[in-house]
């Protein structure tokens, strides 16, 4: 448009910035004959400001957004990019069908490059007019066009555009967002017969590649372990015992999950028909918590559990077979390091099932040698107790022994049928020592249910309420926050010949934990099923504690010794179940293996559910494992990609900014000690910290008093320069046993206290509950107190 100039472009913003830049001294007379002309009235002194004056806040703007002449280019890409993300996370986020995006983009281009033309049209027009401009019709007809043709979003949507189609967008996909497609292997030509698998060694390269998870994993590295604590799985004795992982420089350490699971109605028509059998994998070099979110949990293996049961896990598994082992000799070239690191398997989690069918123990549990950490025999688990030394735990060369009879003899010896594949192919890894026990199935969903249901059939006979009035105080009961969302299900009529009362695992623990505030105030302090019930609550709360030392191990070793006692003494003509057995070993298995709450398999069968949605939504089930594991894949490439850009560990909705000033003179004190600098604080109602939400009014502890944890209730939060600090007042508290609980009561210290996050003794926030006048807080797991 201007005399002596070359550059050409269909995109409007590319061509003002151009302008701004290259013309900005211009004026009307230097613009190409025809392309304008001026009314009589237009002062030429004005017109030649027109351009400068009008156009420094837009090219400032643009600046904002990138910076060098390179960005003339890139800034579409970019937002083509951001485009495409969207529509990444609609198709396998949302799981809307791909049928439908390519419908409503082919209106929407419609509607952007048709539609909107004469609005365009008679917007320019208008702009120009009011500049005093006048153009000709065809010129503003071509620049109304370019408008409407050449915007990024239009671009890309086009016919011949990179997003126009399923298939396009699936090619872009793959390109721009690193997606690591699954590689379909052939177990059966003839019968078709087949499994999905995502190489493991590209997925750690392309997980390692970003920089934050490194640098979690070297921190992590140099932690050096408290004397007596077990905090992570390097505390435990099985770690420390492996000389591959306990060398001084870095491995690899990566957790392996087994489990079937069905994608349709389990009670339906297709049940078993379509049951898939999934192999998960973690990074367990990270922090205790990293694996909260389902994105961190990575999919290595997709098939029909048929499969498995006819081809066996030597078949399924050979190419993660073939990549461990790789792992384990060569190791995995690091970029950012820029040498190779070795690695192994450091545990396999599962249900027992799961870990039995792996491990090549027994799957059944009615007679013979039924646990994986000893030779014990099931008929003797009701007379002999794990504490005395009555059961020989299984070691290497006994297994060993066990698995050359088996072979030999093609038959069961000691609960062994054949070697574990893993053992088999692995040098770093054994059977004996990488499975350790899962408390979600032998406590939650195993041990809890069957003896409340016991427990409740007995207050029932004993006439402190019938079943509807149980049921009534269950369904009644005010929870709050997180207990609303995990509140138990009414227990059914069936529970005392099913001798269980059913739930999930996270109802179950909602209820263990909170049935004193439910019915403890109607039975006597003497009744044997109450004090047997306070005991499994009190047994729960030990194995779930993310921290131990020896004392608290020693003192679940006794809990769970008298609990036996008491169970066998109430009820001496009920057998015992072989989980009342495995959680015998809980305490040797914390030596071993470390906190077991961070190898539970909660979160990992939370992951099912996204397949079980994308079956849902697809509803077609020809070759289902590729499509959910591809599916699965993308919708990793858009966590992954989203979560490139550092984020805040704290998300918080609403805040309102006050100056310190106005702070009651206490507060202000105690932030000035630890912000000196702070002239302002950001106020919320609620923020969430590593997936734990904090809100007004929850309890939280803070320090010790006398042995006892204390108490302080949450009045504000603030943000002081990105850390999370409380508000609080204390409140005065002492032991209930009646309740297993803290009866909580006003402090005479009415100062309104501040405590940072990183402070707490645990950062789990509580919750208080009114039983009848007295005010209780329940712990959800064991706290250390140290005074």
């Amino acid at each position: 448009m201007f005399l002596g100039c070359t550059f050409k472009t269909n995109i409007y913003s590319t061509f003002n910035t151009h302008k701004n830049r290259k013309h900005r001294q211009h004026s009307l007379k230097d613009f190409i004959a025809n392309v304008v002309s001026t009314s009589g009235e237009l002062d030429q002194s004005h017109s030649s400001a027109v351009g400068p004056t009008e156009s420094v806040d837009i090219d400032q703007e643009y600046e904002t957004l990138s910076c060098g002449d390179a960005s003339e280019i890139h800034l579409p890409n970019l937002i083509e990019e951001k485009i495409a993300c969207i529509l990444l996370k609609l198709e396998n986020i949302v799981h809307i069908p791909k049928t439908v995006i390519d419908e409503v983009l082919s209106e929407l281009h419609y509607i952007l490059s048709t539609s909107s033309l004469p609005v365009t049209r008679a917007i320019v027009s208008d702009v120009l007019q009011s500049h005093k401009l006048q153009v000709e019709d065809s010129v503003v007809g071509e620049l109304s066009t370019a408008l409407c043709n050449s915007s990024p979003l239009a671009t890309a949507i086009a016919k011949d555009g990179p997003l126009a189609t399923a298939y396009k967008r699936t090619q872009y996909y793959t390109s721009h967002f690193g997606v690591l497609e699954p590689v379909e292997y052939i177990l059966d030509a003839q019968r078709n017969r087949t499994f999905q698998y995502i190489p493991l060694l590209k997925s750690l390269q392309h997980l390692l590649s970003h920089k934050g998870v490194l640098e979690h994993i070297e921190t992590q590295q140099r932690l050096l372990a408290v004397p007596q604590e077990y905090r992570t799985v390097r505390d435990g004795e099985y770690y420390k015992q492996n000389s591959f992982f306990s060398d001084e420089g870095l491995r690899i350490s990566v957790n392996l999950y087994v489990d079937d699971f069905e994608i349709c109605n389990p009670l339906g028509t297709s049940r078993k028909t379509h049951k898939l059998c999934g192999v998960y994998w973690v990074l367990g070099n990270l922090p205790p918590g990293s694996h909260s979110t389902l994105n961190s949990i990575y999919l290595a293996v997709l098939c029909k559990s048929d499969d498995v049961k006819t081809y066996g896990y030597g078949k399924v598994l050979e190419p993660l077979l073939q990549d461990l082992s790789i792992l384990e000799q060569h190791g995995v070239f690091i970029s950012q390091l820029g040498q190779f690191v070795k690695g192994s398997v450091q545990c396999v989690i599962a249900d027992n099932l799961g870990a039995h069918g792996l491990g090549g123990f027994v799957e059944s549990f009615s007679a013979g040698s039924v646990c994986r950490f000893c030779i014990g025999v099931k008929s003797d688990f009701q007379t002999k107790d794990v504490q005395s030394g009555a059961f020989q735990l299984r070691t290497r060369d006994i297994h060993d022994v066990h698995v050359q009879s088996a072979q030999e003899n093609a038959t069961i010896c000691c609960g062994v049928k054949k070697q574990c594949v893993l053992t088999e192919h692995l040098s770093h890894f054994h059977v004996t020592t990488g499975y350790p026990p899962d408390i979600v199935h032998d406590l939650f969903e195993g041990v809890v249910p069957v003896e409340l249901a016991r427990c409740m059939s007995l207050l029932i006979s004993k006439k402190y309420f019938t079943f509807e009035r149980l049921n009534t105080l269950i369904q009644t009961f005010p929870y709050k926050w997180g207990d609303r969302t995990n509140r138990p299900h009414a227990i059914p009529r069936s529970f005392t010949s099913r001798n269980t009362i059913g739930g999930n695992a996270h109802e179950n623990w909602t209820l263990i934990r909170l049935l004193p505030f439910v019915i403890g105030h109607i039975l006597p302090e003497d009744e044997p099923a109450w004090q047997l019930i306070l005991d499994l609550k009190d047994i729960v709360e030990l194995v779930v504690a993310p921290v131990h030392t020896d004392e608290t191990i020693a003192y679940l070793e006794a809990k769970i010794y008298d609990h036996r006692q008491r169970y066998l003494e109430l009820f001496p003509h009920v057998k015992l179940l072989p989980k009342h057995h495995f959680l015998e070993h809980y305490p040797q298995m914390i030596r071993c293996f470390g906190p077991l709450i961070v190898l539970w398999t909660m979160r990992f069968e939370a992951k099912h559910s996204f397949f079980k949605q994308v079956a849902r939504h697809t509803n077609c089930f020809k070759n289902i494992p590729r499509s959910l594991a591809t599916k699965h894949q993308f919708m990793l490439a858009y966590h992954t990609h989203s979560s490139s850009v550092k984020k805040s560990s704290l998300e918080v909705t609403h805040v309102s900014i006050l100056p310190v000033d106005v702070l009651n003179e206490g507060v202000v004190s105690t932030l000035k000690q630890s912000f000196p600098d702070v002239t302002e604080v950001h106020m919320a109602n609620n923020v969430s910290s590593l997936g734990i939400r904090y809100c007004e009014g929850m309890i939280i502890v803070h320090g010790s008093a006398d042995g006892l944890p204390k108490f302080h209730e949450i009045i504000k939060l603030c943000i002081v320069k990105e850390k999370l600090c409380f508000l609080v007042k204390d409140a005065c508290a002492w032991y209930r046993e009646h309740y297993g609980a803290f009866e909580l009561s006003a402090s005479p210290n009415t100062e309104v206290a501040v405590i940072e996050l990183a402070d707490l003794v645990d950062p789990y926030p509580l919750v208080d509950y009114m039983v009848g006048s007295l005010r209780m807080v329940m712990l959800k797991r064991f706290i250390i107190v140290k005074d």
